[in-house]
């Protein structure tokens, strides 16, 4: 089954939320933000400022905004606050919030399956938009009603739609409409294997993202093309497409299209057979989907699964997924979905031998094969003919204002005349000046650029200094003791029994050149050249088991008893190597200031947005003044542990930078004599998400 994913135009009223923050005195800085919770907490402020709202277009405006935001997040939201703006619309005859209302019903009962009522609702918003001669709400609206007419098969009715759309939004040059409808032209060509079509399409719209210069939407057809590519069975160029658009979707938190792109992911192994490679995308996208009301999206998703443990032979967890994807079918009246889910189930029964169920699904399935091949033979015909009437409409209109126009070219040419004679003189004194603005321009940056490097390289010799210190002091001890006692064995003067004596303490002081390098080499190398940070979904168990394994000998030398106290798979979104950093020196860090016989325990706690992880130890603790010496900056100690293990000092500087790097925060709580608790939060994988335009 084919997913090619709609692109829509998300209409953020930016311009009420930038009032509503004059009224408040809140910063610029959240008057772009779209995110419920941020939109609530404006609501909440503007209720308590203006107590007669309900006559107050802007917070009208905020309904709907927050209206959109829960479109694939919670329906019913949807549905409560767009009757709610569309009620307070129509006392104040608002016809703006009035069409957004009703668009956003529209959507809301195109996600339930209910064409008919979708249309309605998106028509009316339509014919209000063309009323007041709001344009880039028409736009939407068009593009909306071309992507419900496509849900239900009016293919002629949906290119009519985005003809239209495209016509309106050439003369004002709307690049980002006409790249979201050309390309949905292309998914209805593409939805009917019409692949040469198709590609025609997304040539204009690459060239139209091209100049938009926006990574994210480059990669919503990126993401469309990977699946084109893959039914066309080029798998090289689907793969290609389909991993550029997962890294700019996991790089800005774009989760419904994610959840599309490891869908599409999925189904290209899938398509090669290589089903275990294929159950993992799945899976990945499954996880987003569960904190989605997306059921279209999740139809394709959960036939992938299905289809991928039956050729594993997992009949059993196919048969689960084949049966949930027919019914949420059902459910949204998708006959593909049906159709597709109905060949699987057929498949599974068959291989069970519950040969009588089979039959049942395959006649289900070969009922819906038929309909769907014959409307799809009507649907390529209707679209061939659609552009056709429309591409000769277009030309006679093309005709008629020509000749309209011809009569203007006269007085229009006499204009040009005057024009050339200004830009005659005015050419010479605008080049002048621009020159000068040039010159002065090059001057502040080269001067900016000079003070930049000026800075860099100081603290590059900060860095050099401070490298040389540690590798002086603290290294160059232990080494030199390490070649001494080598010295002596190879000369003789220490005996073997001898020397197997100081193994131990040989070993020790390898185990800590070893971890110190590591610090140094990580902190040097983010000191001198940066280190980026490639965020992705981790579970925090799995980094901690791993360093408990890694230290548990360096703890076992003291007894020393480390307990895991996480909850059940918690997870998380950052850098999974800047953290496990963060979790060994920290574990390293308890054990070296912990005495024998103690006990160190790592905990989660799930916050809002983020976990909140502790590791604590029964430890010697720190007093006042050390604590204020933490995570400084400008100060870089470093003391000895219990066994006097040595340090660098290093450890708790590249926690702090590690974790800032990856948006959390790290602080410490201690008492002499009574062990310490060190803190540091991160972000998790929260229902944050906002559809794609």
């Amino acid at each position: 089954m084919s997913t090619y994913k709609k692109k829509t135009l998300k209409l953020l009223d930016i311009n009420s939320i930038f009032l509503i923050l004059l009224m408040l005195c809140i910063p610029l800085l959240h008057a772009q933000q779209s995110s419920i919770g941020s939109i609530k907490r404006k609501i909440v402020k503007f209720e308590r400022k203006k107590p007669n709202f309900d006559k107050d277009t802007t917070y009208i405006n905020l309904l709907n905004d927050l209206a959109t935001n829960y479109r694939f997040i919670n329906s019913d939201s949807l549905l409560v606050l767009s009757k709610e703006a569309l009620k307070l619309s129509k006392q104040i005859s608002y016809t703006h919030g009035e069409t957004r209302a009703l668009n956003s019903l529209g959507d809301y009962f195109s996600d339930k399956g209910n064409g008919l009522k979708a249309i309605s609702y998106l028509s009316n918003a339509l014919k209000i938009a063309d009323s007041v001669q709001n344009l880039k709400l028409k736009l939407a609206l068009l593009n909306d009603l071309g992507t419900e007419y496509s849900y239900t098969g009016d293919y002629e009715k949906a290119l009519n739609s985005y003809l239209m759309g495209i016509d309106i939004a050439t003369p004002l040059d709307e690049k980002l409409m006409l790249s979201i409808l050309n390309e949905n032209i292309a998914a209805l060509y593409a939805a009917q294997k019409e692949f040469p079509q198709a590609l025609e399409f997304y040539k204009k719209v690459k060239s139209y993202n091209k100049q938009l210069g926006d990574e994210i939407i480059s990669a919503e057809t990126m993401g469309n093309l990977g699946e084109l590519y893959s039914d066309m069975g080029n798998f090289e160029y689907a793969m290609f497409n389909i991993n550029q658009s997962i890294s700019t979707f996991e790089k800005h938190g774009i989760y419904d299209w994610l959840a599309f792109a490891y869908t599409v992911k999925g189904e290209i192994y899938l398509n090669q057979k290589k089903y275990k490679w294929s159950l993992y995308w799945f899976d990945q996208s499954n996880v987003l989907h569960n904190n989605l009301e997306y059921d279209r999206g999740r139809i394709t998703l959960l036939n992938g699964l299905a289809k991928a443990y039956l050729g594993l032979k997992i009949d059993s967890l196919s048969s689960k997924y084949a049966h949930e994807g027919f019914e949420i079918s059902k459910k949204i009246q998708s006959l593909e979905g049906q159709k597709d889910c109905a060949e699987t189930l057929y498949k599974i029964n068959k291989n069970k031998e519950e040969y009588p169920l089979a039959l049942s699904y395959h006649e289900v399935f070969q009922k819906l094969s038929d309909s769907l091949s014959r409307d799809e033979n009507k649907k390529i015909l209707t679209l061939t003919k659609t552009r056709f009437n429309y591409d000769q409409q277009r030309h006679e209109l093309i005709d008629q204002n020509e000749k309209a126009l011809a009569k203007q070219r006269n007085l229009i040419n006499l204009a040009l005349v005057v024009i050339c004679v200004v830009l005659a003189i005015s050419i010479p004194l605008y080049f002048n000046q621009k020159k000068q603005k040039r010159l002065y321009k090059e001057l502040q940056v080269k001067t900016k650029s000079l003070r930049e490097r000026e800075t860099e390289l100081n603290e590059i010799n900060k860095t050099k200094d401070k490298l040389f210190s540690i590798i002086g002091h603290d290294l160059r001890g232990p080494i030199g003791a390490l070649q001494g006692i080598l010295k002596l064995f190879s000369s003789g003067e220490v005996a073997k029994d001898e020397f197997f004596g100081f193994v131990p303490k040989l070993k020790s002081d390898v185990d800590h050149i070893l971890f110190t390098l590591n610090n140094l080499l990580t902190w040097g190398y983010a000191q001198m050249s940066g280190t980026a940070t490639k965020p992705k979904i981790v579970s925090f168990n799995k980094l901690v088991e791993n360093n408990i394994k890694f230290l548990s000998e360096l703890a076992a030398t003291k007894s020393i008893k480390i307990l895991n106290q996480m909850p059940e798979n918690p997870m998380g979104y950052f850098d999974e190597n800047h953290i496990d950093i963060v979790i060994r020196n920290l574990i390293s860090n308890a054990i070296k200031f912990t005495p024998e016989n103690g006990l160190i325990t790592i905990n989660a706690l799930e916050e809002k947005n983020t976990w909140k992880i502790m590791v604590k130890d029964t430890g010697i603790g720190m007093d006042q003044k050390t604590l204020k010496k933490m995570f400084n900056d400008n100060a870089n100690f470093t003391t000895y542990g219990t066994n006097n293990e040595k340090g660098t000092g290093l450890g708790l500087t590249l926690c702090k930078e590690m974790v800032l790097k990856n948006k959390g925060e790290i602080w410490v709580e201690s008492e002499a004599k009574k062990g310490s608790t060190f803190f540091f939060t991160l972000p998790k994988v929260v229902k944050k998400y906002k559809k794609a335009g």
